[in-house]
């Protein structure tokens, strides 16, 4: 998922660092996303100094990597910044499967998340529902609702990046204990994903939303 919102982003014209943990993987994945968005203002990093240049921070790691992620950049964050949770506490954490998730003591990924970074840095929970696949065929649109949760100021510039990417629809998912929700039904869809043959990857669509929501 990572890839594929560094690919859309910079195909709509915005500006991304690419963090990673060895800076070196980092750089081969924004020469990566050079050669299929030409002229792509991108740049890969260590996972610190990315996070140093950026505003909003989105965290793309597995559920067990999210706190030692966090851990590595926290001296790195900042007052006014946005971190966006994508992480599902999904049981293969504990080797179990993809289709169910481990219970979490403050409720859901992106509220240990909230737990553990600096004050004023606001967590926002957001695209956890996103097939990855989608995401990175250039071209087609994703079709998929993405559920934002958080402080109302930092879920509204989440909710922003939304239409950067064709098909992607923002829905105001409220606080961010709602997040505890949209977590859940990633297991969910990836159980549909097998259960129907779609290695691509289902979306999921909110129908009834008054015109201009």
């Amino acid at each position: 998922q990572g890839l594929g919102l560094a690919l859309r982003f910079c195909q709509a014209g915005r500006r991304v660092l690419i963090g990673s943990r060895k800076a070196e993987r980092a750089v081969e994945a924004a020469e990566n996303v050079r050669s299929q968005v030409p002229g792509a203002q991108v740049e890969g990093l260590g996972n610190e100094e990315a996070t140093a240049g950026a505003g909003i921070v989105i965290l793309s790691v597995p559920f067990e990597h999210t706190a030692g992620t966090l851990k590595t950049i926290k001296e790195s964050l900042r007052e006014g910044q946005i971190v966006v949770s994508m992480a599902v506490p999904l049981a293969t954490a504990i080797g179990d499967g993809a289709v169910r998730t481990v219970g979490i003591w403050q409720g859901s990924a992106a509220e240990l998340v909230a737990s553990l970074v600096p004050k004023g840095v606001e967590v926002v929970s957001a695209f956890q529902n996103v097939s990855a696949h989608r995401l990175q065929h250039l071209g087609h649109p994703v079709e998929c609702d993405v559920v934002v949760s958080g402080a109302k100021a930092a879920r509204e510039a989440i909710m922003a990046l939304c239409p950067l990417v064709d098909g992607l629809r923002a829905l105001d998912g409220g606080p961010l204990s709602n997040a505890r929700i949209v977590e859940e039904l990633t297991a969910l869809i990836i159980g549909l994903n097998i259960r129907h043959k779609a290695p691509d990857g289902l979306g999921i669509r909110f129908t009834g939303l008054p015109e201009g929501h």
